[in-house]
């Protein structure tokens, strides 16, 4: 395994072009402390960030997973760069006459995105640590250390996330049309899900139940917008009565995780019977 990634390794450290995008990606990481600098002071609205309470534990851990979460485009044109170049340099094809087998690629493929995963999810645990630390009310250690479950469902996010990369990297084999395929599967998504919700049920939740399985909708479903949770947001919609609001559902569901996983399964496995019938 570690022969694979040490593959891996020495072939991003070689691309330029993905050290920039690596290393943009987790200083935008680390910007998001510049989020409790935010303040809107209008004659009919007035919001501190930092007074919201978001960045208290054990809220900061739903805040923060959230909102790094979107920043995942930069590791995922990485993850479909390094894919994509293997067929454009023809290295792929050199691997496999070096030895390498085609399981053993699409396994450094996947440790390779398990390792940038697993690395985001350790760089989210220590911002959020300092940051909670700094801007918290609350310091007790059992509530500290709750709602770590929000740094798994992340994890599990970006592991999906990127394996769908992977797996769109090697069936259409160029970054840009990989990309295309990411970007015309969500518009798929979106109009089978406004479909269902106005037109086919239009009176029930079912649209709800049947879109959790979409790859792109089950990785969003993982962690929900914390926005909601906003001192501020509260009080506007405890005034609106707005229910929907006030009732709304941050947990992280065992099943929510399940599905992605094996979305992850089916994106790898995918990917490797993509190769094993191409003749390279």
């Amino acid at each position: 395994m570690l022969r694979l990634l040490q593959i891996e390794y020495i072939k991003l450290k070689n691309s330029k072009a993905s050290k920039i995008l690596i290393i943009t990606y987790f200083v935008l990481l680390t910007s998001i402390s510049l989020i409790s600098l935010v303040k809107f002071d209008y004659s009919w609205f007035q919001l501190d960030v930092a007074k919201q309470g978001i960045f208290n534990f054990p809220y900061i851990w739903h805040f923060n997973s959230w909102f790094m979460g979107w920043f995942k485009i930069f590791l995922l044109l990485v993850v479909v760069s390094m894919v994509t170049t293997e067929y454009s340099n023809k290295t792929l094809k050199q691997n496999l006459i070096d030895g390498l087998s085609k399981k053993e690629f699409i396994l450094s493929k996947f440790l390779t995105v398990t390792v940038f995963a697993l690395l985001s999810t350790v760089f989210l645990f220590l911002i959020s640590l300092i940051q909670g630390f700094m801007f918290s009310d609350i310091t007790e250690f059992k509530l500290v250390f709750s709602d770590l479950e929000y740094l798994l469902a992340f994890f599990v996010k970006l592991v999906g996330f990127f394996s769908f990369g992977l797996f769109l990297g090697v069936l259409v084999k160029r970054s840009a049309f990989a990309l295309g395929a990411l970007g015309v599967w969500a518009i798929i998504e979106s109009i089978s899900y406004a479909v269902m919700r106005w037109q086919l049920f239009p009176k029930t939740d079912v649209y709800k139940q049947v879109s959790q399985f979409f790859p792109l909708q089950a990785i969003s479903n993982l962690i929900e917008q914390p926005i909601t949770r906003f001192k501020a947001v509260k009080s506007l919609a405890k005034q609106g009565n707005a229910t929907e609001i006030l009732n709304f559902d941050y947990a992280i569901h065992w099943y929510q995780i399940a599905i992605v996983l094996v979305w992850i399964f089916i994106f790898i496995f995918g990917a490797y019977k993509l190769i094993l019938k191409r003749d390279l």
